[in-house]
């Protein structure tokens, strides 16, 4: 029971990556707050979980007032928060043309994926970390970025964002190592989600051919991530930001 005690919140736990992070956060004995955007696919999500007391959030985490809201509510039914999983991202977005490439994209485009992916991860952090300074947490903050932020495979917008969630996770550690906050992240190669049954097949194989371990992950495999940066056997990790990509670019 690595997280026996904690309250832990798990943005874009729907499906793949996070419903694996929730899930295995609730084995690990931490109560789990589960966002998404998708009822269905949070409601799916909470039946998987051990124990009781977890809470379904519903709510674009890109919009700043719903993510105060959120944390409102989290304030009054647990009074703390302990872990954040940064997880909640997206590929694409309308807006974008038909590759993802500059000359095809719109404002509407760019700024879609940007609002998700970076700014829903500050709008998080932010009211976690006021939280957590309020009650005087020690917690730990998991960014979940992509190798595409080092190799540039990718849409534009997705490797940028990406990019950025890096220098983002080392700024805000040096910020919060001094008030014991832990804050690093996690580059996830082609795991086998939702997002990669969307990319063609012949990207796909190629993807594969380039993984020295010969398959893609599976998203239980960057839980298993997930879970070791929450819990204290990562008591000395801040800044730092460790890649469960199966060999696929090596930091």
């Amino acid at each position: 029971m690595k997280l026996k005690n904690k309250i832990a919140l798990v943005t874009g736990a729907g499906l793949g990556m996070g419903r694996a992070t929730a899930t295995m956060f609730s084995q690990e004995g931490a109560t789990v707050i589960v966002n998404d955007l998708n009822n269905d696919d949070i409601e799916k999500t909470m039946e998987l979980l051990d124990g009781n007391n977890h809470l379904a959030l519903e709510g674009d985490i890109s919009k700043s007032s719903n993510v105060v809201d959120m944390f409102k509510e989290i304030e009054s039914k647990y009074r703390r928060i302990d872990i954040v999983v940064n997880n909640a991202g997206i590929g694409r977005s309308p807006g974008d043309g038909e590759n993802g490439e500059i000359q095809e994209m719109e404002d509407s485009g760019w700024k879609g994926v940007m609002s998700v992916n970076l700014d829903g991860t500050f709008y998080v952090s932010r009211e976690a970390v006021r939280l957590m300074l309020k009650k005087e947490i020690k917690g730990s903050l998991i960014n979940i970025s992509s190798t595409s932020a080092f190799s540039g495979e990718g849409p534009l917008h997705y490797c940028t964002s990406k990019g950025a969630l890096l220098a983002f996770t080392r700024a805000l550690a040096i910020d919060l190592g001094p008030k014991g906050i832990r804050v690093n992240a996690i580059c996830p190669g082609p795991t086998a989600t939702r997002m990669l049954e969307g990319i063609p097949d012949e990207w796909v194989n190629s993807m594969v051919a380039a993984i020295p371990l010969g398959r893609v992950g599976q998203p239980e495999e960057v839980a298993k991530t997930s879970l070791f940066l929450a819990s204290d056997d990562s008591s000395f990790f801040t800044g730092q930001t460790l890649a469960a990509n199966g060999g696929s670019h090596m930091i």
